[in-house]
C-alpha cells in the first residue's frame, strides 16, 4: 500500500525549475543558477542543518557579469535620452526666459508711453476710458473687453493696442516658459531614476568580479577580447590584441564616402579610451557617445542613443557592410559599434574594457545603419 502511495505522489521540483521553467534554454538555467548561488548564503540540507553555498563557477560569474553590464548599458541609453532631453529643455527655457525679458522690457516701454498719454489727458481734464482700463491693477479686463478697444476712436487707439499685445505676448511666453521648466524638473527626476540604475547593476557586477582570483579574471578577460572588469582590464591601456585587425588606412580607404572614412579614422584614433557611461570624449567614451563623436567628426550630427541613431540613414543589410556603418546589438538596440570591414568593428564594451577592435558576432546583431 504504500508503495502505491509512492507511485502516485508528484516528484518533487527542484528549486530552479521553479526559475526557469522546463522550456528555457541551457545558457538562462545557468544563468539563473548564478543568481542563486551569487545570492543565497547559506544552503538547508534535508536532514536540516545549514551549509554554505557553493561558490560560483568562473562561467557563472561571466554570464551574470555578462548580463548585468547589459543592464546596465539599456539603463545608460535610457540615461542618455533623458539627459538630451533635460539639457534641450534648459536650453529652450534659458532662450524662452531671455525673450520674456526683452518682451517684458518693450511691454514697459510701451506702458510708460500710455502713462505719459494719461497723465497729459489729466492734467487737461479727462482721461480715456481705454487707457484708464489699461494702466488698472488688472489690465487683462480691457483684453477680455476687446470691443472697447474697437470702439475707442481717440488717437491714441494704435498705442493701447500695441501695449495689448505686448501683454498677451509676455504672457504666452511666460506660459511656454512654465510649461518647459515642468518638463525638465520631470525629465531630470528620470535622470536620476536611471542614474541609480546604472550604479547599481555596475555595484553587482564588480561584486561579483571580486569573487575570482586575479587569474580568473585575467582569462575572463581573455576569453573574447573584452570581457573580466574593471579590475582585470584597468592599466591594460592598448593592451596585446587591442589594434589587431584591419588596419586604419585600409578600413578608411575601403569606406563608401569621405565622410565615413573620416569616421573610421576617428574610431580608430579612440583605441584604448576608457569606457564611462554617460560620456562622449574626448578622454572617454560609452558606446553611442564613442559612434556620435567619430560622425561628427566626419560632418554628420547624430543623436545621442543607440535607439536614436539607428534611424539617423538608411539601414545597411549585414551582406553589404562597409566601413563607417553603424552596427547594432541586441534586441532593445542597446549597443552600437562603428563597422570597419571583416567582420569588426570597434566600440566601447563596458567598464574596464577600453575602445576596442572585436568581431560583430561577439553580440546578438540586431541591425546597421549607414549614417547620412
Amino acid at each position: 500500500m504504500t508503495a502505491t502511495v509512492a507511485s502516485h505522489r508528484k516528484p518533487r521540483q527542484h528549486p530552479l525549475a521553479a526559475l526557469t521553467g522546463g522550456s528555457r534554454s541551457a545558457r538562462t538555467v545557468r544563468t539563473a543558477a548564478t543568481l542563486a548561488l551569487a545570492g543565497a548564503a547559506t544552503a538547508t540540507a534535508f536532514d536540516g542543518t545549514g551549509q554554505a553555498a557553493p561558490s560560483p563557477t568562473p562561467d557563472q560569474v561571466k554570464d551574470r557579469v555578462d548580463a548585468l553590464y547589459q543592464e546596465a548599458e539599456v539603463a545608460t541609453q535610457s540615461y542618455n535620452g533623458a539627459k538630451e532631453a533635460a539639457d534641450t529643455a534648459r536650453e529652450e527655457l534659458s532662450r524662452l526666459q531671455d525673450e520674456a525679458a526683452r518682451r517684458t522690457g518693450k511691454l514697459n516701454t510701451a506702458r510708460a508711453e500710455l502713462g505719459a498719454v494719461a497723465a497729459s489727458q489729466y492734467r487737461a481734464g479727462g482721461m480715456d476710458p481705454t487707457v484708464s482700463l489699461l494702466l488698472s491693477e488688472d489690465p487683462q479686463r480691457y483684453l477680455d473687453g476687446a470691443a472697447v478697444l474697437e470702439r475707442a476712436g481717440s488717437h491714441q487707439a494704435a498705442a493701447v493696442a500695441g501695449y495689448a499685445r505686448r501683454l498677451g505676448s509676455v504672457r504666452q511666453v511666460r506660459q511656454r516658459a512654465e510649461d518647459t521648466a515642468q518638463r525638465m524638473v520631470s525629465t531630470e527626476t528620470r535622470l536620476k531614476k536611471h542614474r541609480v540604475t546604472i550604479v547599481r547593476k555596475l555595484d553587482a557586477a564588480e561584486q561579483l568580479l571580486d569573487r575570482l582570483t586575479a587569474e580568473q579574471r585575467r582569462r575572463m578577460a581573455g576569453a573574447d577580447g573584452s570581457r573580466g572588469g574593471a579590475r582585470a582590464d584597468r592599466g591594460t591601456g592598448r593592451g596585446d590584441g587591442l589594434l589587431g585587425g584591419i588596419p586604419a588606412g585600409s578600413a578608411a580607404a575601403l569606406a563608401p564616402n569621405s565622410r565615413a572614412a573620416r569616421a573610421v579614422s576617428f574610431a580608430y584614433s579612440a583605441l584604448g579610451k576608457p569606457y564611462v557611461w554617460g560620456a562622449t570624449g574626448p578622454s572617454a567614451y560609452d558606446c553611442s557617445g564613442l559612434t556620435q563623436a567619430a560622425w561628427e567628426s566626419g560632418g554628420v550630427s547624430l543623436p545621442r542613443t543607440t535607439y536614436t541613431q539607428i534611424n539617423s540613414g538608411p539601414r545597411i543589410d549585414r551582406s553589404e557592410l562597409a566601413p563607417g556603418d553603424l552596427v547594432f546589438f541586441y534586441t532593445g538596440i542597446s549597443h552600437v559599434g562603428l563597422y570597419i570591414g571583416d567582420g569588426k568593428m570597434i566600440h566601447a564594451p563596458h567598464p574596464g574594457a577600453p575602445v576596442r577592435i572585436a568581431p560583430i558576432d561577439q553580440m546578438p546583431f540586431a541591425g546597421a545603419t549607414r549614417p547620412a
